[in-house]
């Protein structure tokens, strides 16, 4: 087995990913968003409860800032005078953010505290910066790992398979978002690791076994994925049960997956009833705890379907290709949408041998896509899903952040997939370079921004513009070079259709 086929290559990307992330981390908060999730965590470090009254991310000290210990960016005049992303409830503020999240947070930073680290609120710089590590860093670098893994079961070969990791990791609105704790990326760290436990769930099916280990893990990763976005958490639970009974039609396994799951669902809806009231609805859908005065989202609030049809089938659309557009900030994909039905619809002609999981086959050929049919069309539907929710439910994209945050966990299905674009249509290769390489500069545009951003990112238009006709030169190209060879050899072009 060659090194890169090695399960340690996983780990060392994943190191160097968590080590670039630390590196790009912010020692501030840098907007409201990260602040309200600051503000929860230190709460509950320093005074053990949700409510945020007494939070330095809540009302930020004037002498912080003068001490250069800022709790906030001293050059965001909005941000440094505290988090409006906040919900008053009986008489008391909390973060909006899913609640669940801050307790492991809290845990952590207690933890490092007895090593040294120093209180929240008298260094709430350092507070800031290793939150966001531990958040946005940790789920970088698992989404790495993991992703070396797929592109490994998918048969790339190591070159192509660095490149496709690469486009992955540095070409996409990913580096921009390890700048700040926020839930997206984190939550995107889960989905990796989930799509990895459900391939091991489907080859122990496939052999006759009952994967229960992997079977627990991707429920309990599914159930902490769901707390961090209320929004596409739920059909994400759908499609990984979907998914665990399609591939092993055993009551007892989906049974298993789904009492993995209630830990941290229960949990986290237990601690929403215990600051709300509610069990199912999350608090930041309950417009009487946004009626504090001052307030600015009372007029965009997510979760509320709207009566202008047009405005938000117009509204829906430009969530991908608008100038906030989740598909035009990342290049790549949109290969994956017009490529990616060429391999999902390839039916298996070959079954994998048996003991063969994660590996390259002896002639070079890794698993094709028909293998994990279901996995990547279950996910694939989970993104339509939620692109549709948010399409209806809301119209703010996400606020003021770098294209639209929601979707960050969208790219490893959309990686996953142009994986396989990569091994099952190799024509489209030459595409994929030139498509990830134009997303470079704008992915490094975003970072120097961070990802709290009210404009387009600088050179966005630019950028975008230069893709598409970068793209359509090289679709004209390999168009051009296969109708010329169709014509000279035409006898090859016969041979060829008889085989199809």
């Amino acid at each position: 087995m060659k090194w890169a086929d090695h399960w340690a290559a996983a780990w060392v990307l994943a190191a160097v990913a968590f080590a670039g992330a630390a590196t790009s981390a912010r020692p501030f908060a840098s907007s409201w968003n990260d602040g309200s999730r600051l503000a929860s965590v230190e709460s509950l470090v320093e005074r053990n409860t949700f409510c945020i009254d007494e939070s330095v991310f809540l009302t930020p000290p004037a002498e912080l800032f003068d001490q250069g210990t800022p709790p906030y960016d001293p050059d965001n005049t909005l941000a440094r005078r505290g988090t409006l992303d906040k919900l008053y409830i009986n008489d008391r503020y909390y973060s909006d953010k899913p609640p669940l999240v801050s307790v492991p947070l809290a845990v952590a930073y207690r933890g490092l505290m007895q090593l040294g680290l120093p209180k929240p609120s008298a260094r709430p710089d350092v507070f800031a910066w290793v939150i966001c590590v531990l958040l946005s860093g940790t789920g970088y670098a698992v989404a790495v790992g993991c992703m070396w893994s797929l592109g490994t079961r998918v048969g790339l070969s190591p070159k192509w398979r660095l490149i496709w990791l690469g486009a992955f990791a540095l070409s996409t609105v990913l580096p921009v978002y390890t700048r700040s704790a926020n839930n997206h990326i984190a939550q995107l760290g889960a989905v990796a690791a989930i799509c990895v436990f459900l391939c091991r769930i489907a080859d122990a099916a496939r052999e006759g076994r009952t994967a229960w280990s992997s079977l627990l893990a991707a429920g309990f990763v599914t159930g902490f994925a769901y707390n961090l976005d209320f929004g596409v958490g739920p059909p994400l639970v759908l499609a990984v049960l979907t998914v665990v009974a399609l591939r092993t039609r055993r009551i007892f396994a989906v049974a298993a997956c789904g009492f993995a799951l209630l830990p941290c669902v229960v949990g986290g809806h237990a601690i929403n009833f215990a600051i709300g009231g509610d069990w199912l609805k999350p608090l930041n859908m309950h417009p009487e705890y946004l009626a504090w005065p001052g307030n600015p989202f009372e007029t965009t609030m997510t979760g509320v379907v709207r009566t202008r049809y047009f405005a938000q089938f117009t509204y829906t659309l430009d969530l991908l290709f608008g100038k906030k557009g989740f598909l035009t900030h990342n290049p790549p994909l949109l290969l994956a949408l017009v490529a990616g039905a060429f391999v999902l619809r390839r039916r298996s002609s070959e079954p994998r041998p048996s003991g063969s999981v994660g590996k390259t086959l002896p002639d070079g050929r890794g698993s094709d896509c028909a293998r994990d049919r279901v996995e990547l069309l279950a996910l694939v539907a989970w993104c339509a899903v939620g692109w549709l929710m948010y399409g209806v439910l809301s119209k703010n994209h996400g606020g003021a952040c770098v294209s639209v945050r929601w979707f960050v966990p969208f790219l490893v299905p959309g990686f996953w997939l142009l994986a396989n674009v990569l091994k099952e249509r190799p024509e489209f290769r030459r595409d994929f370079a030139v498509l990830a390489a134009c997303g470079v500069p704008l992915a490094a545009s975003a970072w120097v921004v961070g990802p709290w951003w009210m404009r387009n990112v600088p050179g966005y238009w630019w950028v975008f513009g230069t893709s598409l006709v970068a793209w359509a030169l090289v679709r004209w190209h390999a168009t051009r070079t296969k109708r010329e060879a169709t014509l000279a050899f035409p006898a090859s072009r016969d041979a060829e259709n008889r085989a199809a």
